[in-house]
């Protein structure tokens, strides 16, 4: 290969073309760009993405709109990050620590999150479709208007989560722990919520037409506007929730 520098015409091998091309990423060690502009948000001397990016972290630099596609941030401590509009898609956060952190219109689609903390995360409108988030500790966590889609939540809790508006269609919430959450007016068509716990869960105005309720505890849901078709299940509703519950199908009780 030919190559002008400095008004001189100079020829390379491949194989110098590749060894000046490591040379020069050494030296630049990692980068993080924006995915929107690829500009460049850090700089570190740091050998992985992980310890970079939790160096960024640790210093309180934002990594809004930040190119992390495919990372493997497994088990990174990234508590209080800021990655809002972060492009994270099939990044690996497995046993991450993300409790509190700014993941507000973050496309986390395909990421896997199984065992992550996610205490009082911010999630509103991010992308979690396809999300592996098994056994993850979502409890008061933002989630408004996200799209869980086909996510997977098994076991995960979500106690005292706000999922009002989101989109769990098909999404796997069995075992999942909804203890007073927030699903005003959420998608829960074909979700699978057999064995969840939804006492004193907010499902007013929410659609689970097709949802799976099997051994579902809806004790002291809230159940006004809901639309419950298709599929039944075994939960049990007290007689101060059947009013709701019949006003949901489109009954009206007589006194």
């Amino acid at each position: 290969m030919k190559y002008t520098l400095k008004n001189k015409t100079i020829e390379l091998t491949n194989e110098e073309v590749e060894q000046i091309v490591k040379q020069n990423e050494e030296r630049e060690g990692i980068v993080i760009r924006r995915h929107d502009n690829n500009k460049v948000i850090f700089r570190s001397t740091k050998v992985t993405v992980k310890e970079a990016v939790e160096e960024a972290v640790s210093e309180g630099v934002s990594l809004k709109y930040a190119s992390l596609w495919d990372a493997n941030l497994e088990g990174a401590d990234l508590k209080y990050a800021k990655l809002k509009y972060a492009n994270l898609r099939n990044a690996n956060l497995k046993n991450a620590n993300l409790e509190n952190a700014n993941l507000w219109d973050a496309n986390l689609e395909n990421a896997k999150l199984w065992n992550a903390d996610l205490k009082n995360a911010k999630l509103g409108n991010a992308n979690l479709r396809d999300a592996n988030l098994h056994e993850a500790d979502l409890s008061g966590a933002d989630l408004r208007d996200a799209n869980l889609r086909d996510a997977n939540l098994g076991g995960a809790d979500l106690s005292g989560a706000d999922l009002s508006g989101a989109n769990l269609y098909d999404a796997n919430l069995c075992d999942a722990n909804l203890h007073e959450a927030d699903l005003y007016d959420a998608n829960l068509c074909d979700a699978n919520l057999c064995d969840a716990n939804l006492y004193g869960a907010n499902l007013r105005g929410a659609n689970l037409n097709e949802a799976n309720l099997r051994g579902a505890n809806l004790n002291g849901a809230e159940l006004m506007n809901a639309k419950f078709y298709g599929k039944g299940g075994t939960s049990k509703l007290t007689k101060k929730q059947l009013p709701e519950f019949l006003n949901a199908l489109g009954f009206q009780v007589e006194n």
